[in-house]
């Protein structure tokens, strides 16, 4: 495979919008961003379906970060389109993307310090006028117990855990039921143990029919849970495949991943059925039939 034929992305070009029993894609067309004389994004096309998780990686200085950017309608790009299904929303903030349906996680800590758990999600819950009181209840409790908050409901924002917080943020994120969700950098300021908690959240978004884009510096810990990634290079897709392809590419492994690199997957399906049981042994789950 040379290296023209990586950059290329047919399927995330002239995109037909789907019938409404086949999943949603969010699709960045030929983005480009210049910052004074520096073109630090050139071309880059990608895409993601509901229902699969892709990464955006590459070393320092690559674009990966513009790019997701521009995507999550933090920046603006010079050239390029960013659509949801048949709708170009290259223009919109990103508060105006959630209603269309992108949920967006920040790398920073963003929740609301001095309130519970439970009110930082109620606080988005409130705000949608699309849905019942009734609905608005029952999605409260229903996020508290699939990102296991039940012991930490009433604690306030600042005395949460790095991983306690993150699964709070991602709780909220959910609050509007997003058809997509843009993590920056979701692994940042957690410790190891709540890396793998937060990757068994991630996997569970992508059984939600919830497509993930994701980018994180932590690069092992990312491959494993994506279904394709992209490799940024200079601004430019370098490569793009599965974990295995970019793991097993010498070139890749040359220029970001390094040769000593190991891709470990992990059985993600067997780490829930062992998370709701130890719920149910300590009173705080139930079983599935």
């Amino acid at each position: 495979m040379t290296e023209n034929s990586t950059i290329s992305d047919p399927l995330s070009t002239a995109y037909v919008a789907p019938h409404q029993d086949e999943p949603l894609r969010l699709c960045a067309e030929h983005l480009k961003k210049i910052y004074g004389k520096r073109t630090v994004v050139d071309d880059v096309n990608f895409h993601v379906d509901q229902g699969e998780i892709v990464g955006l990686l590459g070393p320092n200085g690559a674009g990966k970060t513009t790019s997701f950017y521009m995507t999550t309608g933090l920046v603006i790009p010079n050239e390029g389109k960013v659509f949801i299904g048949h709708e170009e929303i290259t223009g919109l903030p990103v508060y105006k993307r959630a209603h269309k349906g992108i949920g967006y996680l920040a790398q920073e800590a963003s929740v609301f310090r001095k309130m519970s758990v439970e009110d930082n999600i109620a606080s988005v819950l409130e705000l949608r006028t699309d849905c019942t009181e009734e609905y608005k209840r029952e999605k409260l409790e229903s996020l508290i117990h699939e990102f296991r908050l039940q012991k930490v409901r009433k604690n306030l924002g600042d005395r949460l855990s790095g991983g306690e917080r993150r699964r709070t943020e991602i709780a909220r994120c959910l609050a509007i039921d997003p058809k997509f969700v843009m993590l920056d950098e979701p692994f940042a300021g957690v410790d190891p143990i709540a890396v793998e908690d937060i990757q068994l959240i991630v996997w569970k978004l992508k059984k939600m029919n919830i497509g993930v884009l994701i980018t994180d510096h932590n690069v092992e810990e990312t491959l494993c849970i994506t279904d394709r990634a992209y490799m940024l290079f200079e601004g430019r897709i370098y490569f793009k495949g599965t974990p295995e392809e970019l793991a097993g590419n010498e070139v890749v492994r040359a220029k970001y991943l390094t040769n000593s690199f190991e891709l470990r997957l992990k059985d993600f399906e067997g780490m829930d059925r062992e998370r709701q049981m130890a719920d149910v042994a300590s009173g705080t789950g139930f079983a599935e039939e």
